[in-house]
């Protein structure tokens, strides 16, 4: 799934695995809708380029893969999430079990997340050498807060996920 060439999926895997990133990810996506793929590409630029997304730049990313998200991935880990307490089921039912189903429907998921990645990894390479430039860990703040306000979130320091952008930072500087 690690396709050649793609840093920004590279180095999604190697944040997402960061201690206490996954729950704080997680998090923001169940209470509030946020988009992990959305927020982790918000971590990326700011990291790993030192770019600060205009909020229209942003709001066109979101645009961009809304409808993808929405229609995929979301339906993939909703059908995942179904199988779950089938996939727990004890026996399994004849000619295959519904955990294998749910391992193949999670695969699926993983790889419409790898797809929306790629849409946006795409969309920024054409336009991100027009976009403003910050250190680092300002560009990364400023990022993740500007996300959480689009989707109707108070930008307010406990609400930044400071797992996300620790593990954003020390990746970028291994890469």
């Amino acid at each position: 799934m690690n396709e050649p060439g793609s840093r920004f999926w590279s180095f999604s895997l190697a944040v997402y695995s960061g201690s206490g990133v996954q729950a704080e990810c997680l998090d923001l996506q169940e209470r509030h809708g946020i988009d992990v793929n959305l927020l982790l590409f918000c971590a990326y630029v700011g990291a790993v380029c030192g770019v600060v997304l205009p909020a229209a730049a942003l709001r066109e990313a979101r645009d961009l893969v809304g409808v993808w998200h929405r229609d995929v991935v979301q339906e993939l880990r909703g059908a995942r999430r179904a199988l779950k307490p089938f996939a727990a089921a004890v026996p399994s039912p004849p000619g295959g079990s519904a955990a294998e189903l749910r391992g193949t429907v999670k695969a699926a998921e993983l790889e419409a997340e790898r797809i929306e990645q790629a849409m946006l990894e795409a969309w920024s390479a054409e336009r991100i050498k027009a976009w403003p430039r910050a250190e680092p860990e300002t560009a990364v703040a400023a990022n993740i807060q500007s996300l959480l306000a689009l989707c109707g979130q108070a930008a307010e320091p406990q609400a930044m996920p400071a797992h996300l952008a620790a593990a954003s930072l020390a990746v970028a500087s291994s890469i």
